[in-house]
């Protein structure tokens, strides 16, 4: 008896239950279905459709990220998609105040360097969202900025009288006997009447205290005297660093980029000392120099000399960039804009020229006084310029476009010499007294009506300069050198990358390196410094001209008329050039008709009437 055999068994299985053992491959985007077939397995736990758009939401986010630095969005959104929510603490309570501290916007605005005020008429996408990612970049700096300004834990201070006590009539003992050791020690008196009268310069770092192990490169003094003497020193020690008799009258004295250099305007020429008194250079092409200014991000020493002539020499490669002629006859009154580089002459008619070595005439002339210039100074800011005159007038003008004066003010004496301080405070040399006028903090206007502190010196003044990073004004005059303390006068956060009181030898030189390879050309020296950061649009008639000297032709230019040719004999050549002539002088009629509307309406609006007048009966016979 024959038995049927078993499924499994020795039998084959059939296509669809072999179709129905196979598992199919799920993607993980499908989405899990019930198993119709008796005998498929259920297969591994699927994952939910929440994590899996969770995981879709993680990759796109990183894909965002990488991108940010191209994206469109600015970082405003951006800060807001990271804003986290409210943040628990140890103790499990929530921080009512998540994220950080908010920053007012005024002092926000006053680290931002970016003008968002201007828009670009024109310009591509991408360039617009370059511009947007800057601005966002330059907004979140300057944020951060302004809440790190916290930091900054040193103040100005001010001499505070009592009620109805004059600031003025405190005098340079009380001081003195009110500080302390190390800043009483910062007032002297140098006693040299055989040389005098004398004129002198700070180096531009300033000073450091005394406990600072590499402070004794870092606040150097030099003076001249108007016989030949020459000298420079640690004002702070008083470790005399040389001495010397150049046996010729000497008119003014500079430091150059480091305290290791000395530019000496001599009688006959131009000389460079080294801090050991040994002469290494003679320019001779700077003859009869009366006055020396340093711009120290350009390397340019500019002198003004008796033949009147301002010249600027670069001392990094030891060329003349410009020599320009005032015309306005001997120069011995001039002054620089620390903000612009712009160098500040004063003329014996009254005016002040601004000029630049890039341009041959100056880029702008000020009507100061009734006689002529004795003195100009601009602050730190480049917003206020102060000048005395022979009319013993004392006046501040404003430089931010306008340049009128502000504020002016009668002195018994006329000023012939002006200072401003890093903190805005002005110092006048009136003969043998020197007046001190302050404002309400730095980059205010100072109030003229009363000063804040007056001395009395041993002769007349001859020189004026503020100590950068000390409450120090030193004072040339016939008598010697004098070092008087004015609280309030310096600023007291410096910023180290610019100018470090504290650096060490090692320190200067590579400042000296990095500076030699950022120095700024000359040609860039203008009146608006902000302006060279600007993007330059071009305007569509000066694109049309490059196009045009690219292409050699005017690719908008309207075709000239040709006629097309008639049959039956009627495109002669007279017929031809009649038609042209008429198209021609069509054209012409079209151009004086709108050049005539165009001079009715310039007449229509010059004869137009002020509102809010009445009309008069003889308005009719106005034709």
């Amino acid at each position: 008896m024959e038995t049927v055999p078993r499924p499994g068994k020795g039998v084959p299985l059939k296509k669809d239950k072999l179709q129905a053992k196979r598992k199919k491959p799920r993607r993980y985007w499908e989405e899990e279905t019930a198993p119709t077939a008796a005998g498929a397995s259920p297969g591994p736990p699927r994952k939910k459709k929440k994590n899996l758009e969770l995981r879709r939401q993680k990759l796109k986010n990183a894909h965002n990220s990488k991108k940010s630095w191209s994206s469109k969005k600015s970082q405003k959104n951006l800060r807001e998609q990271k804003k986290p929510g409210s943040q628990q603490s140890l103790s499990g309570a929530q921080d009512p105040f998540p994220g950080p501290a908010p920053v007012p916007v005024q002092k926000a605005r006053k680290f931002c360097r970016i003008d968002k005020s201007k828009k670009l008429p024109h310009s591509l996408p991408k360039t617009q969202s370059k511009l947007e990612v800057a601005e966002a970049l330059e907004e979140e700096i300057s944020i951060k900025a302004a809440r790190s300004e916290l930091l900054l834990a040193e103040e100005p201070g001010f001499l505070e009288g009592d009620d109805g006590e004059d600031t003025a009539k405190i005098r340079q003992a009380d001081i003195v006997e009110a500080v302390d050791i190390a800043s009483a020690a910062k007032h002297f008196d140098l006693n040299l009447r055989q040389f005098g009268p004398y004129r002198l310069d700070y180096s531009r770092t300033g000073s450091a205290p005394y406990l600072t192990p590499c402070s004794s490169s870092n606040r150097h003094m030099t003076f001249a005297g108007r016989r030949g003497h020459v000298a420079a020193l640690d004002w702070v020690t008083k470790k005399l660093m040389c001495e010397i008799n150049v046996m010729e009258a000497v008119r003014d004295i500079r430091f150059l980029h480091s305290e290791a250099l000395l530019a000496v305007a001599q009688n006959r020429w131009l000389h460079i000392y080294d801090n050991q008194g040994i002469e290494l250079h003679c320019v001779r092409r700077c003859d009869r120099v009366t006055r020396l200014e340093f711009l120290p991000f350009h390397f340019l020493l500019t002198t003004a000399s008796e033949t009147g002539f301002l010249t600027y020499l670069d001392v990094s490669v030891g060329k003349i960039v410009a020599a320009l002629n005032a015309r306005a006859g001997r120069l011995n009154v001039m002054a620089q804009n620390p903000y612009n580089a712009v160098i500040h002459l004063g003329h014996s008619n009254g005016t002040v020229s601004l000029w630049s070595p890039s341009v041959q005439e100056p880029l702008a002339k000020i009507l100061c006084h009734r006689g002529g210039v004795q003195a100009v100074a601009v602050d730190s800011t480049g917003t206020y310029m102060a000048t005395s005159g022979l009319d013993h007038q004392l006046k501040v003008f404003d430089l931010r476009g306008t340049y009128q004066p502000l504020s002016a003010r009668t002195l018994p004496l006329g000023a012939g010499h002006l200072a401003f301080s890093q903190r805005g405070l002005l110092a006048a040399g009136m003969g043998d007294v020197v007046n001190i006028w302050t404002g309400q903090g730095k980059a205010t206007l100072p109030a003229l009506e009363r000063p804040y502190l007056t001395h009395r010196l041993a002769g007349p003044v001859h020189g004026l300069q503020f100590c950068p990073f000390e409450d120090v004004l030193g004072v040339g005059h016939s008598g010697g050198i004098t070092s008087m303390l004015v609280p309030g006068a310096a600023e007291p956060n410096f910023d180290g990358l610019e100018s470090n009181p504290y650096r060490s030898r090692k320190q200067r030189q590579e400042w000296e390196v990095k500076a030699l390879l950022e120095k700024v050309p000359a040609e860039l020296i203008c009146l608006n410094p902000r302006a060279l950061a600007e993007v330059d649009v071009i305007s569509l008639e000066q694109r049309k001209k490059e196009r045009m000297e690219r292409l050699g032709y005017d690719p908008e230019a309207k075709a000239p008329f040709q006629p097309k040719p008639k049959r039956k004999g009627r495109s002669s050549t007279g017929s031809m050039v009649k038609r042209k002539k008429k198209v021609l002088e069509q054209e012409h009629r079209d151009k004086v008709r709108q050049s005539l509307e165009e001079q009715q309406k310039q007449q229509k609006q010059q004869k137009a009437k002020p509102t809010g007048v009445q009309p008069s009966a003889l308005d009719r016979f106005v034709r």
